[in-house]
């Protein structure tokens, strides 16, 4: 076990300017897609060249509104544009595989939205299709490529924490007031809140201390038989996680890993830019780094600018969010809604 650090870790992630730049399309043209655009047009040198919507009108006004120059009726005609070198796959979660499965065949690499797809199986077929073509995929989990998260990368891996046994970490928000006809409560669009929120707390485990051994789920669904909340324990060796998810209270979405030695502590919502505080044992002294310069939602230029430098690099994974991890979370996923029973049409 090291002795507890004089100061934190600094952070190893890049100025996101300084990636090489991709011309991107943007899939779908949804709130999450409006936040990107903003968040690499305005800290990265990244290009927003076309965007593609089932509806032209749609995709028109999203053009307009950004300033990007070819806006198309239909996803293929966007896949298919060759100024397009990456596309963001920014559609309800059961539009993922389709989508992604579009761009990587016609030859475009692929940044796709949390949780990555309905499943493991389709999950499957994406990476193995981006594999035939030679083309780079990622989960937009954009919080793994926050320089808050290498500090605590750091820490974990010179044993600042000790022996890690306890990860905690939730993320609610309230929605109990949604119409039935709501994306978050619509199974055909894999609605509830594990894959839409509680994919938060249970990458951030995997983060943490693994691919679980175990998994135990409890929850409570919907009139539409989507899951409203879902409590979690997982457990890798002697560490375990406990997680929560809710569709039906605004929780304090924040997280913390805990170890022999210390614990970092994340201020809410953990996700996002913020605090990091590490506190040493037994009331032991506390290092605490307070939030990054880019704030908020324009965190989001982080995980463009890690895939562009893995392309240039020729790479077709990240290191920081590795292909096999992403499989393992969406197995992890899979047997939390076993347990609760939530099942999407034509699963």
């Amino acid at each position: 076990m090291s002795p507890f650090p004089t100061a934190l870790p600094t952070s190893r992630v890049p100025d996101p300017a300084s990636a090489p730049p991709l011309r991107w399309g943007i899939l779908a043209t949804g709130g999450i897609a409006a936040s990107f655009v903003t968040a690499v047009r305005a800290h990265t040198q990244q290009r927003v060249v076309a965007v593609g919507s089932r509806s032209k009108d749609r995709a028109e006004a999203f053009a307009a509104r950004f300033g990007i120059e070819n806006a198309y009726g239909s996803y293929d005609a966007l896949v298919d544009d060759p100024a397009v070198d990456v596309v963001y796959v920014a559609t309800p979660h059961s539009e993922h595989r389709a989508g992604a499965l579009a761009a990587v065949t016609a030859g475009k690499h692929a940044l796709v939205e949390k949780s990555f797809t309905r499943n493991a199986s389709e999950a499957e077929d994406v990476f193995a299709a981006a594999a035939t073509s030679g083309v780079m995929v990622m989960e937009a989990m954009w919080t793994r490529f926050l320089p808050q998260s290498d500090v605590i990368r750091q820490l974990l891996a010179d044993g600042a924490l000790g022996d890690v046994s306890t990860v905690l970490a939730d993320h609610g928000q309230y929605f109990a007031d949604l119409d039935g006809s709501h994306r978050l409560l619509d199974p055909s669009l894999a609605g509830g809140a594990l894959l839409d929120l509680g994919i938060y707390p249970v990458s951030f485990a995997s983060f943490a201390m693994g691919t679980p051994e175990s998994v135990s789920a409890v929850g409570t669904l919907t009139d539409t038989r989507v899951d409203a909340q879902v409590s979690i324990v997982l457990k890798t060796g002697a560490a375990e996680a406990v997680l929560n998810t809710t569709l039906l209270a605004e929780t304090p979405t924040t997280a913390s890993i805990s170890g022999s030695a210390a614990r970092v502590e994340l201020s809410g919502p953990f996700y996002a830019p913020g605090t990091l505080t590490l506190k040493a044992v037994r009331g032991g002294p506390s290092l605490v780094r307070g939030p990054d310069a880019i704030a908020g939602h324009h965190g989001l230029c982080y995980q463009a600018a890690e895939l562009a430098r893995c392309v240039a690099a020729g790479m077709t994974t990240s290191p920081l969010l590795p292909s096999s991890e992403t499989l393992a979370i969406m197995g992890t996923l899979d047997e939390i809604r076993r347990q609760v029973g939530v099942v999407y049409p034509g699963e």
